[in-house]
């Protein structure tokens, strides 16, 4: 048996010539199947998958920049966002100032607007009361004057003696010191 193993062993280490023109002839055969047919199937699909990536390399490169110029535009719009909003808390509180100085002046016109009613109303108070003091004045004087001289006046009497009466009468503490001429 180790004669069968060493027979059938020995064939490998010592080459037959036959053999080794036989291995070439199929290793050369093989070589050029390979270099015609199957090696440039793999370099095409190589230089399809290395396009490939140089592919998506550039499109990152290509979306980077990008993204570098939208964080730029973002950048610039949210400054111009926050000097807008700025400026409109800007105009805000000058149009709140201007509505309160507009409000005061205007409760102040209207609060002159009062006082000068309340005063015209006082004054036509006060000249309603003074006409009515005067008429119970003169009232007053011809009822005495018929009293005391028991007779009745004369119209032309009656007003010389109301314009007497009244013309000793100071009415311009009644008044505010605005004096008053019958």
């Amino acid at each position: 048996m180790t004669d069968v193993l060493v027979a059938s062993s020995s064939w490998l280490i010592t080459p037959d010539v036959g053999l080794t023109i036989w291995t070439l002839v199929v290793f050369a055969i093989s070589l050029f199947i390979l270099v015609k047919a199957v090696f440039p199937r793999i370099g095409a699909a190589l230089d399809t998958r290395r396009k490939a990536i140089d592919d998506s390399i550039d499109a990152a490169e290509r979306t980077r920049v990008e993204a570098d110029q939208l964080l730029v535009e973002y950048r610039e719009r949210l400054r111009e966002a926050r000097q807008e909003a700025e400026e409109i808390v800007e105009r805000a509180r000058q149009s709140a100032a201007a509505n309160e100085r507009e409000a005061r002046s205007e409760a102040q016109g209207r609060r002159e607007q009062m006082l000068e009613q309340t005063r015209r109303d006082i004054e036509a108070e006060t000249r309603r009361v003074l006409d009515e003091i005067v008429r119970d004045v003169v009232e007053l004087t011809v009822a005495a004057t018929e009293l005391v001289t028991r007779k009745v006046l004369t119209e032309e009497d009656q007003r010389r003696l109301v314009q007497d009466a009244v013309s000793e009468l100071d009415f311009s503490v009644l008044s505010g010191g605005a004096s008053r001429q019958p």
